[in-house]
């Protein structure tokens, strides 16, 4: 374990506390960018993560520039807290030391295609539970092992397109876009993250283990709401609609003086105080606009009597007015001043440790703060240190390394 943060580091999104996860060990052999995005929010809160890499390394490593050093900053992103060793699974030696390493653990997590693990003889339900009955092993694929896609790959976006994300982004001049941030894997991060805890609260009653089935198929379509909910009423096909709120209005983006805002009423009386607010009383009780069905119905003219209303307003100014109100409304912030802005260092959403930045972790614990223990590593960092804490000589470490089966250099 890492000895506790000092107080005085607190400020830059750092662990002030072991965290509540503190004792839990998790194998993780994921790449890219779903299973590692879970194993850094499990190790953000004190999961010892030890990121098991292929001899070429996981390939993100190479997914810049930007790099800081020889990683790129997608490797970065979701890989702090972790400690690295590379080994040549396809080698009986490798799988050999796997299983040394599965000794004590609670999570073995894996993005291998369906199969590939029973092919090692490293399958859940013949393999490894027998040996291992508590271990909770999560695999992320892109189809899940069954079904007419079954065993095929998944990406991001191919999951976009396929489970009617894209279709649903953009607007009717565009078509169906891909989102902007990689949705689905991120989803898919959170939802195995989610999935893991959930089956180590349930071994506490049961002491037994399990198997997570995690897919970007599944988490891409869990994320189609309302457009899916409004599908099952009306057997309409949901549209992109660019800004716009397909069931409320006004939901949407608007221009001001100084910048762009978006404003969000959900409900008639919020649309009342918002009337008022930006001096157009008499909107809230013009019959085009009284009830959000009928804003709906009269999206176009409540939009051009909002934006006549906005047009000589400071943007910025407005927005923070109407927040303090209560009323949802925020100026659209690019990237760098989103990372700029006040309340972004007050939450320590972003993290610094020496050289390393990245975003701080979101999930906020009263007792057991989490955050950044560790840069994210480089390859097969830890391999010497993780290797002697389960049991291996400096001989035998030495032997693995003669034997191509342990890696500390990337294989090009």
């Amino acid at each position: 374990m890492d000895a506790p943060l000092k107080p005085e580091t607190r400020g830059k999104g750092l662990a002030a506390s072991p965290g509540a996860l503190a004792g839990m060990k998790v194998i993780d052999l994921t790449r890219v960018l779903g299973g590692p995005y879970c194993t850094m929010i499990l190790s953000d809160h004190g999961a010892d993560v030890i990121k098991i890499e292929p001899p070429q390394g996981d390939e993100v490593r190479d997914w810049g520039p930007p790099f800081l050093g020889d990683d790129a900053s997608y490797f970065i992103g979701v890989n702090r807290n972790k400690r690295s060793i590379a080994l040549d699974l396809g080698k009986p030696e490798g799988r050999a030391v796997l299983l040394r390493l599965l000794e004590g653990a609670d999570v073995l997590i894996e993005n291998f295609k369906p199969g590939a693990m029973e092919k090692w003889g490293l399958g859940y339900e013949q393999d490894l539970a027998p040996r291992f009955p508590g271990l909770i092993h999560c695999r992320v694929s892109g189809f899940g092992g069954h079904g007419p896609l079954g065993g095929l790959p998944g990406y991001d976006a191919i999951l976009q397109a396929m489970t009617g994300l894209m279709s649903i982004n953009g607007d009717p001049s565009t078509g169906p876009m891909r989102m902007g941030t990689p949705v689905v894997d991120l989803a898919t991060g959170l939802y195995a993250a989610v999935g893991i805890l959930m089956a180590v609260q349930e071994r506490h009653r049961s002491g037994r283990g399990q198997y997570v089935d995690m897919t970007l198929h599944d988490c891409g379509m869990a994320l189609l709401h309302p457009q899916a909910a409004n599908y099952f009423l009306n057997n309409k096909r949901p549209m992109p609609m660019g800004n716009p709120h397909p069931n409320i209005a006004p939901y949407e983006k608007y221009k001001t003086k100084t910048c762009e805002i978006f404003i969000a009423s959900g409900n008639d009386g919020q649309f009342r105080k918002l009337c008022e607010a930006v001096g157009r009383p008499e909107l809230s009780s013009d019959p085009r606009f009284l009830t959000n069905g009928d804003r709906l119905v009269n999206r176009a003219a409540l939009t051009e009597q909002l934006e006549a209303a906005f047009a000589d307003q400071d943007g910025h100014a407005l927005t923070r007015r109407l927040l303090q109100t209560g009323l949802p409304a925020g100026p659209v912030l690019f990237v760098d001043e989103a990372m700029a802005a006040e309340h972004t260092a007050a939450r320590e959403m972003v993290t610094e440790l020496d050289d390393y930045r990245g975003l701080g972790t979101p999930i906020k614990l009263s007792r057991t703060p989490g955050g950044t223990r560790r840069k994210p590593p480089a390859f097969s960092e830890h391999a010497d240190a993780v290797l002697a804490q389960h049991g291996y000589s400096d001989a035998e470490i030495a032997a693995l390394k003669q034997g191509g089966v342990l890696h500390t250099a990337r294989k090009r």
